[in-house]
């Protein structure tokens, strides 16, 4: 599931609505803070068993004492949303 939603996240940015943030580097710079706090508070929460996984459930890579799977869910949310961001932007729509 992790994989899928990588991969669609990606076809979003690039093929879909083609803002090709990937290839900016004001988009890593943003997502670099984004991770920074994902690592801090997500590694905080599971550290302190806030946030429990079933390790059948997980490839069982952790970063920070969270599971890799959470990172990747995290970047794709943020591409995601600043792509559609980006796209409306372009498009003119307003509230």
């Amino acid at each position: 599931m992790t994989s899928l939603v990588l991969v669609l996240a990606i076809l979003w940015d690039l093929v879909i609505v083609r803002t090709r943030l990937l290839g900016r580097r004001v988009f890593w710079a943003g997502y670099a803070i984004v991770l920074a706090f994902q690592l801090l508070i997500n590694g905080w929460l599971t550290y302190n068993n806030v946030f429990l996984y079933d390790e059948s459930a997980i490839l069982g890579v952790r970063v920070f004492y969270q599971p890799v799977e959470d990172l990747a869910f995290g970047f794709s949310l943020v591409l995601t949303v600043q792509s559609m961001w980006v796209f409306l932007g372009r498009r003119g729509i307003r509230n």
